[in-house]
């Protein structure tokens, strides 16, 4: 039975999802690849608010059947740029500025996953800053594709400084699931409910903001409860 429901939920849909993803165009390595700016952000000396951002975006190649790469795009009040932080697998792992802030992810347009302007940006920014300074993976070495710690488990880590933020990453988003904090029983980082991880390949969330999710090697199959729509392995979310 478990096996039967594995095809059914897990590699079905995922199989589909690759038919899909491979029926496209992509590029075929990462110095072919499209980083440039997408001009979906408005110049910063026009955008005088505070803004913070995250967005998502499908990985390279294979990777794109299953997963999305997330980072977080910072705006003070008045300041003449954007900041973008990512966390990436080569060198020092976070960095700041290495792309476009709304920069193509290996030629996959972004999509913008939470927003907030104005006095409540800049009041969350310096918790984000916080979270990041203080985030357990940065050194050389601190970075595993799978089941983490990843881009998304960066992120997630940086969200969970700040429940009233109320964002939580895509169920593609593989490795926010990775207990960053090394506790397999957590609430989660909207502060809404709790997640059960077992290291990250296989767990249990249950929240208002992030919905049921049931982490199967990193798949996610769930409900978004708040935006009604299922999470699909391979598809992500799936609904209004």
């Amino acid at each position: 039975m478990f096996i039967l429901a594995f095809l059914l939920m897990v590699v079905t849909p995922l199989g589909l999802h690759a038919a899909h993803w491979w029926g496209k165009a992509h590029a075929t390595s990462w110095a072919t690849a499209n980083w440039s700016s997408t001009r979906t952000l408005p110049p910063p000396t026009r955008a005088k608010p505070a803004m913070l951002r995250i967005y998502a975006a499908r990985t390279g190649r294979w990777k794109g059947v299953f997963a999305t790469h997330s980072w977080i795009v910072l705006k003070e009040e008045g300041a003449s740029a954007y900041e973008r932080w990512d966390k990436v697998g080569w060198g020092h792992p976070v960095r700041r500025n290495n792309y476009a802030p709304d920069g193509r992810w290996y030629g996959n347009n972004p999509q913008v996953v939470h927003e907030v302007r104005g006095e409540e940006a800049a009041r969350l920014i310096p918790q984000i800053r916080a979270g990041i300074a203080n985030y357990a993976y940065n050194d050389r070495g601190d970075y595993r594709i799978w089941p983490g710690p990843n881009s998304n488990t960066f992120i997630a880590s940086v969200l969970s400084n700040i429940p009233e933020l109320a964002a939580t990453l895509p169920p593609t988003a593989i490795g926010k699931d990775y207990p960053h904090d090394g506790r397999w029983f957590s609430i989660t980082p909207s502060g809404t409910g709790f997640r059960i991880s077992l290291d990250g390949y296989a767990g249990l969330t249950l929240a208002w903001v992030e919905g049921l999710e049931i982490n199967i090697l990193g798949a996610i199959i769930g409900i978004d409860f708040r935006n009604p729509a299922l999470k699909v392995p391979g598809f992500g979310r799936v609904g209004v």
